[in-house]
């Protein structure tokens, strides 16, 4: 449990808050902390990505918006990225994100906005349906299962799940090499 609260602890320290400049829960003011302009570009881009066949059109669509992609990452389709403030996500090299998939990088409350960076490692997979919130970082290497909340960060080669994620085990050493593609060192890349 200690270790669970560590990890939870690191993603809160991430975060910015931005108090709620009015009586009302703080989407009510969402044009005073992004330009309604640049909200709909990235709405239009990211809505439209959703349904796209191409990855390769989808990743500079993605990187259009701010959003940071390494080369051959695929997102399923219905996989959603945050159109408030997409520039705070980076993805690593060769990630794969399952059919409806989410990743967040603001969190509106009542009494405030959250706002934190996510990164993703290398050669991460995320299962169908799961979040991300954000603040999370998720190490090379790890497996997301299915319909799991991302609430606090994912040590390399791990695998988790639940609502919210637990450690479910880690990647063996013999799967992190197949897992690389032929003739690439432990991150994707040319040695």
């Amino acid at each position: 449990m200690e270790v669970d609260a560590q990890l939870e602890n690191r993603r809160l320290q991430r975060m910015t808050r931005y108090p709620s400049p009015g009586p009302w829960n703080s989407l009510q003011y969402w044009t005073r902390f992004a330009h309604p302009v640049r909200v709909v570009r990235n709405f239009l881009v990211i809505y439209a990505n959703r349904f796209g066949p191409s990855e390769q059109l989808k990743n500079t669509l993605y990187r259009w918006t701010g959003m940071r992609v390494g080369d051959r990452c695929s997102f399923g389709l219905c996989a959603m990225v945050d159109v408030f403030f997409p520039h705070l996500i980076t993805v690593g090299e060769n990630c794969i994100f399952g059919y409806e998939s989410l990743v967040l990088a603001h969190e509106f409350l009542q009494g405030e906005l959250r706002v934190g960076p996510v990164v993703i490692g290398h050669h991460v997979t995320v299962g169908t349906r799961s979040v991300i919130l954000p603040g999370v970082t998720i190490g090379d290497g790890a497996v997301i299962s299915a319909m799991s909340l991302v609430n606090k960060d994912v040590p390399p080669y791990t695998m988790v799940g639940g609502v919210p994620i637990r450690i479910l085990g880690t990647i063996a050493e013999e799967d992190r090499r197949a897992a690389a593609p032929s003739g690439h060192g432990a991150h994707g890349r040319a040695s």
